[in-house]
Order: structure tokens, then C-alpha cells, then sequence
């Protein structure tokens, strides 16, 4: 059967009933085990049209540009006489290459992959424990740990994200438990509790604490005191909830971020030990102050405490609030106080990215209708107003679609680059089931992949050159080949990990880990390797050639964080211990979302004393019980 019938059928079912059966098991395990396979064809993705010589077409990005008055003449008259036309092309091989090295996956093969990631994952991680621990990274150049940078402050690349609290080995902690290694996760959780303390002078951003620090240790604390223990026996003797007492102690340390604020959205730093700084700036990106409300939201429910939620849930609310009336866009930076966009750019990736991504997950987890109504409104704005190129993935006239940057009040491409953060994209597409664009899109950032061996963090799609050249190690591209491979077996996708991770093989391994490059085309590097290469890159690739893996197999269904950390979709977490409504909580949103939230008025709860940040009561927006055919009442 051919692919686009299979895809067209998927969708047609899924359009429906897609998130329900993703999510709450009315059928195989959440996002792991699909039953439908299909193949495609990857040569029909033609990625760039010549600009000279052939006939304008509607649903071209370069005459999109062009009617927008957005393309100027510097854009328009480079053009690199070499590069690529297709996605054939930049994979390199034709149709017959295709069938015969993409139709196939050996199990051999299979397994020699999943070791090529286990080593991968252990080299770094030996090497961290050895050379950088109790510090936040390893230069795996120099063979050094990597701290924050005390002699200057300004320094929000580093300082932004370590905070003196053994960062990296906190991130990993649920990645030793994927990879099976339960004595190891039992020492590094022992080595948690005697170690660590957020009791520092250490000023870092709220959104990297959350997602890094607090979600690693509450998925860690999750797996250690799960009942059904699918990993096997992972509970530690004498273990009593100390994990889970660091992640209440750091998100205390980080609500005076949404203190004295005008609309409930938080300044994006906080100082461990004396809250905001006083010179904080009063602007924050939409993702980084959005995408809070997964990691607050399971901590509030497993300690019957609304307060983080709450401040959560208002920060998102908040935005909400502030998209625009004409296209349903947010923008990239708001202002805390004015609620005024500081960037109105509306795009997929950085700022913006994990926003969208938290709006499903939110729901998945929580049930709260809302978050769900937000999503289904902000999906189809996406697809309105950022989705360029024809209306089908593998066929008719103009580009291949594609997710550009705009104005966020008009639609008007802003930039002719794309970043690679947005490569997250076609993994959300799979768990909504927009199979066919996560396809499509997945493919354009392979593409990318294939011709330079990593994702520079910007690329051009105008000139078809990157913009800015340096990788990080991050895990986006590795995720959403993952979840595609789990929607639809198709072997492609070992493919595409194996030379993903062959790529990271040959050009950034260094003496003692893994560094990130600083020029994707000469392959030099910089002294670097974020926790996120262990806690997700690796993960994703170890996970994607176990395909017997428990987080496969077991009846337990899971989601990922946007930090990669696993945590299970539990009727616990659908549940609230708490009912009284706060007199200076905002509106509620309409069922149909046509209703728009005023700033919330903090002036009667903007201070939270000391003692009772933590015991604020909020009364759920819907109704708390989950319908039972859902299975999880």
C-alpha cells in the first residue's frame, strides 16, 4: 500500500481520537508502541526549487518572500552555486540507493548500534564521575569540571544554567535506570542526597532549574518509589523521599521569580539564597516562562501543596493572554510588568519551542481541559500562519512545508533562518498525530544532518547555509527520530540514528567525553558537554535501538519531559488535594477559547511570606475525575 493512502487513513483515525489513544491506553503502550506501519518515499521530498528558470509557483517560500516585501537584495543575490536542490540530494542517494539501504535494519546491526549508544553514554558519564564531579560539567577537552562563572556574573551562557549542584549527575539519574543500570543509579542517587544543597549563591535561570534540576529529580524520585517498579526492583532501602524533599526545597528557592510582578509572569533569574536579583531585567522569553507548569504541577500533586501550579499555570494563563487577537500568535521576549512584546518574532524553535510542547504534555498528564483548548488553538495557528510551502508533504506544486519565523500580529516572515531547536517539532507532531508533516519536516532537518554531520544552531534556508555554525550535542533532531520510528517501524529511522550517531562518533569525541562543536563545516570545537547530551541525546539513541527496552514493553504508560526525563502518566497526578479558590485568581478560560485573560492582579497575594510559600490553595479549573473509559479512575 502506498504511503500517502496509509498516512491519510492514520490521520483520518487519529484526527479523532489520537491524544486520548496516545495518552491513556485504549491502545498499545503511550507513544512507544504503535501497531500501524507504513513506508514512504523519502525522494519525493524536494527541498529547494532554482530561483531562475522555472515558473513562479504559489506555494513557494522565495515568491512567499517576495509578495511579503520581505526579501532584500543582500538575501536574494547570494546563492551558492552548489548547493543542494532536494532532499534527495542532500541525502545523497538516489531511488534505487534509497530501497536498498533504507528498506532494512538488521537485528545484528540493532544491537551493535544500542551498544555503540551505551558506550557512548558511559564514556561521558565515567568521565564526568572521575575528572569533573561534584561540579555542574565536564570539559571533556581538558579532562576539568565546570562550574558557574563566580569571576563574572554577566556570563549567562554558564551561569545561567550552573548553579554549584552537581547539575549533570542530577540530569542523568534517570538515564542510568533506562539503561538498566540499577546499581549505579542507586550510588549516584546516595551521592544526590549527601552532596547536594541549594542552599547557594548562585544566581540561575528559573526555566534550566526547573527542567533540569527539579525534573530530574522528581522523575528519579518517581522510578525509586513506583509501586509496579517496570525497570525492575529499583527502590532503594531506607530511601525516604529525600530526593523529593531537594526538588520541594529548590522550587521554593525559585517561586520569589514570580513574586512582584505585574502579570503573573516570572522574571527569568532568581539567586538561590536571596531571590531576585535587583538589577533583573524585566523581560522574559514565552518558553522560558511557559514551560514550567509539567515539572510544578507533578511536584504540587505529590505533595498536595497548589502552590507551584499555581504560579505555573498563571505564568501560562498570563501569555495566553497576550497572544494576538488577528493570528492567535505569542511572541518570542514580553516584558514581566507591562506585558508589552519586547520580540515579536512567533516561531517553533528557541524562546518559543517547549511552550507549545508543555500546552499537550500539560494535559496528558494533569487532564486540566484548558490546557488541551490552548494547545488545539495554538496548533492551528501554527499551521495558519507559520506553515509555508504546499498544502500536502509528498506531492503537488511549490516547496516542500516548512515552519518559518514571523510577525506575530501579521504573519509577515520575519528572517529567512530556522534554528535547531525547532528540530523537537516533528516529535509533537507524532504525539498529536500529524504523522505525515512530522514526516516531512523531520526529513528537512536530516537533511541538514546529512550534509553537515551535526545541526548547526541556525540555518538559512534562503541561502541554504548556516547562519550560525556551532552544535551543542542536542537532542532534538535524536527525539523526534525516535517517536517517528515508534509511529511507524519503519526502518529509515534506525537509519537515520545510526548515522546520527556515527557522526557524533567521528567528529566530537575527545579524550574524555563528548565537546560540542563550534564549526559544524571544519568540525573545531570548544571545550563543552552540556548534561543534556547525557540526560537526552544518548537517552533517545539508547532508547531507539532497544526496542525491548521496559519503557517499551511494560503496561505503565510514560512521557518525556522536554529535558528527556521519564515520568509516568499516573492517575495521581489527576488528582488535587485542594479546593478553595484564591480571591485574585484570574478568569477562567471559555470551553471555546474565545475568552482573554487580563494581566492577573497580584496586589492581594503578590508577596508570599516566607513561611507559607508553599501552601496555597487553588481550586481546579474542570472537573477533577477522569471519564472511565479512559481507564485511569
Amino acid at each position: 500500500m502506498q504511503w500517502r493512502s496509509l498516512v491519510v487513513g492514520l490521520l483520518l483515525l487519529r484526527l479523532v481520537s489520537c491524544v486520548l489513544w496516545l495518552t491513556f491506553g485504549l491502545g498499545p503502550s503511550w507513544g512507544f508502541n504503535f501497531p500501524i506501519k507504513f513506508n514512504f518515499n523519502l525522494h519525493k521530498l524536494e527541498l529547494f526549487r532554482e530561483s531562475e528558470g522555472t515558473n513562479a509557483k504559489t506555494n513557494t517560500w522565495l515568491n512567499q518572500l517576495h509578495r511579503n516585501g520581505n526579501l532584500h537584495h543582500s538575501t536574494c543575490s547570494k546563492n551558492t552555486e552548489n548547493s543542494p536542490k532536494s532532499y534527495l540530494s542532500l541525502l545523497e542517494d538516489g531511488r534505487d540507493e534509497y530501497a536498498r539501504k533504507y528498506s532494512s535494519f538488521p537485528d545484528t546491526l540493532k544491537s551493535k548500534m544500542r551498544g555503540m549508544a551505551k558506550e557512548m553514554f558511559y564514556f561521558g558519564y565515567e568521565n564526568y564521575m572521575k575528572y569533573a564531579f561534584p561540579e555542574d560539567e565536564l570539559n571533556p577537552i581538558d579532562c576539568q569540571g565546570r562550574g558557574p562563572d563566580v569571576l563574572n556574573p554577566s556570563n549567562i551562557n554558564i551561569n545561567d544554567v550552573l548553579g554549584n549542584y552537581s547539575l549533570t549527575l542530577i540530569d542523568t539519574l534517570d538515564t542510568l535506570v533506562v539503561l538498566g543500570n540499577v546499581s549505579e543509579f542507586h550510588r549516584a542517587v546516595k551521592l544526590v542526597i549527601d552532596t547536594v544543597s541549594f542552599d547557594k549563591d548562585s544566581t540561575v535561570q528559573v526555566f534550566e532549574a526547573n527542567i533540569r534540576i527539579l525534573g530530574g529529580l522528581i522523575s528519579a524520585h518517581i522510578l525509586l518509589t513506583d509501586s509496579k517498579q517496570p525497570f525492575g526492583n529499583v527502590g532503594l532501602e531506607d530511601y525516604d523521599n529525600e530526593l523529593l524533599h531537594l526538588a520541594h526545597d529548590l522550587a521554593v528557592r525559585l517561586l520569589p521569580a514570580f513574586e512582584n510582578t505585574s502579570t503573573g509572569i516570572p522574571y527569568p533569574r532568581v539567586n538561590l539564597k536571596s531571590g531576585v536579583p535587583p538589577d533583573s531585567i524585566n523581560e522574559t522569553c514565552t518558553a522560558g516562562a511557559g514551560s514550567l507548569l509539567v515539572e510544578f504541577g507533578i511536584l504540587s500533586r505529590l505533595i498536595g501543596d497548589s502552590t507551584f501550579e499555581w504560579v505555573a499555570r498563571r505564568a501560562v494563563r498570563a501569555l495566553w493572554s497576550l497572544r494576538s487577537n488577528e493570528t492567535g500568535l505569542l511572541g518570542n521576549v514580553v516584558n514581566i510588568q507591562t506585558g508589552q512584546w519586547v520580540s515579536k518574532q512567533s516561531g517553533l524553535g528557541a524562546g518559543m519551542d517547549s511552550f507549545y510542547e508543555y500546552l499537550l504534555k500539560s494535559y496528558i498528564l494533569f487532564g486540566e481541559k484548558e490546557d488541551y483548548t490552548m494547545f488545539k488553538a495554538a496548533y492551528e495557528s501554527i499551521q495558519n500562519h507559520l506553515r509555508r510551502g504546499r498544502e500536502e508533504c509528498n506531492e503537488g506544486e511549490g516547496d516542500p512545508p516548512l515552519y518559518v519565523n514571523v510577525n506575530m500580529f501579521n504573519g509577515q516572515i520575519m528572517n529567512t533562518w530556522i534554528d535547531s531547536l525547532q528540530a523537537f517539532f516533528p516529535g509533537l507532531q507524532v504525539l498529536v498525530g500529524d504523522v505525515e508533516n512530522a514526516i516531512c519536516l523531520h526529513a528537512f532537518y536530516y537533511a541538514i544532518w546529512k550534509r553537515f554531520g551535526a545541526l548547526p544552531e541556525r540555518y538559512n534556508w534562503q541561502l541554504q547555509a548556516p547562519d550560525v555554525l556551532f552544535y551543542p550535542l542536542r537532542p532534538e533532531l535524536v527525539e523526534s527520530t525516535y517517536l517517528l520510528y515508534q509511529a511507524t517501524k519503519n526502518p529509515f529511522y534506525l537509519h537515520v540514528g545510526m548515522d546520527i550517531l556515527e557522526s557524533l562518533e567521528k567528529y566530537t569525541k575527545v579524550r574524555c567525553g563528548y565537546a560540542t562543536l563550534h564549526h559544524v563545516v571544519d568540525k573545531s570545537k570548544e571545550d563543552r558537554m552540556e548534561s543534556f547530551f547525557l540526560s537526552e541525546t544518548c537517552k533517545y539513541l539508547y532508547l531507539l535501538f532497544d526496542e525491548d527496552n521496559p519503557l517499551h514493553k511494560s503496561e505503565n504508560k510514560y512521557i518525556f519531559t522536554t529535558e528527556g526525563h521519564v515520568v509516568p502518566i499516573d492517575k495521581r497526578f489527576r488528582e488535587k488535594q485542594w479546593k478553595d479558590m484564591l480571591p485574585c485568581e484570574e478568569a477562567l478560560l471559555s470551553d471555546q477559547d474565545t475568552a482573554r485573560l487580563p494581566p492577573a492582579n497580584t496586589s492581594n497575594c503578590e508577596r508570599i511570606p516566607d513561611e507559607r510559600r508553599y501552601a496555597l490553595p487553588l481550586k481546579s479549573v474542570y472537573m477533577r475525575q477522569i471519564d472511565q473509559m479512559v481507564g485511569l479512575v
